[in-house]
């Protein structure tokens, strides 16, 4: 058995690596939550809903703690109660596995709050 998504490394795109086809992320797509969507073959995005401002900017920060650990950052938009990412690997100007493990762990450490 594999290891989920979210425990697989997150290592940045070889020069040269092309972005993932849709048959190619289909089923990484497959093994996150329902927030996230692969928007013109070309990035993930999510939102995810809080019960207030607090918890939003609370998730922003983690998100971005993590960003910065794994030097993979997303675009993040935060608004009341309302937290939206958009995420692919700009060096290859598409998408790339480890997109799809970031997306994981946002989804990871979303699922520890609990009015979600």
């Amino acid at each position: 058995m594999s290891p989920p998504l979210a425990d697989e490394p997150v290592e940045p795109a070889d020069e040269g690596t092309e972005p993932l086809t849709d048959d190619e992320y289909a089923e990484h797509l497959a093994a996150l939550g329902s927030a996230w969507e692969v928007v013109d073959d070309h990035h993930l995005e999510a939102t995810y809903e809080f019960a207030d401002f607090a918890e939003a900017l609370a998730f922003t920060n983690e998100v971005g703690e993590l960003a910065e650990e794994e030097w993979h950052h997303p675009d993040i938009r935060l608004s009341w109660g309302e937290v939206g990412v958009e995420m692919w690997s700009h060096d290859i100007g598409g998408l790339h596995e480890s997109d799809f493990v970031m997306a994981a762990r946002m989804d990871r450490i979303y699922d520890g709050y609990d009015d979600n």
